[in-house]
């Protein structure tokens, strides 16, 4: 599925999204995860730091949602799809730069808050992040608009 610019930089702009997958019960179970990269055919792909309940879920049952939502533009987006298993030793090392790259930023623009007294986090968490376990590429099947329709802006 194509995917539009603005859908993408929506994504990309984003400091972590929800990512819901199924556990063995049939529950829904949701995790924050940082989004590396988006691509306009319909990927987004994402570095998991831990192999936990995520991994186990996507093994078992590839179906995923993606939910990002920005609050101050009153605007949001659920992606659903597949989603498959990259191990770390296959990732490219292109998407490992580009996550650090990011995770720069985010350390970058919580320093600066700090800097100007909008105090956060007491510590510098993504400084003292683990390496991604393993890689999750997920192929977009479904966009669901969460804007409200009387919000939403005319084209």
């Amino acid at each position: 599925m194509k995917l539009a610019p603005s859908l993408i930089q929506f994504f990309e702009a984003q400091g972590c999204v929800i990512v819901s997958t199924i556990d063995a019960a049939g529950m829904p179970h949701s995790a924050c995860k940082g989004i590396v990269r988006v691509s306009q055919e319909g990927q987004v792909y994402l570095f998991d730091l831990y192999r936990q309940k995520t991994h186990q879920n996507i093994a078992r049952n590839p179906k995923i949602s993606i939910t990002a939502f920005d609050e101050h533009k009153f605007k949001g987006y659920c992606l659903k799809g597949e989603a498959r298993l990259v191990k770390q030793s296959d990732i490219n090392s292109q998407l490992v730069r580009a996550w650090e790259d990011r995770i720069t930023s985010r350390l970058t623009k919580r320093l600066l808050l700090n800097i100007h007294e909008e105090k956060g986090h007491p510590r510098h968490p993504e400084a003292l992040l683990p390496k991604p376990e393993y890689l999750i590429v997920m192929e977009v099947e479904e966009i669901v608009d969460l804007t409200p329709h009387h919000l939403k802006e005319e084209d």
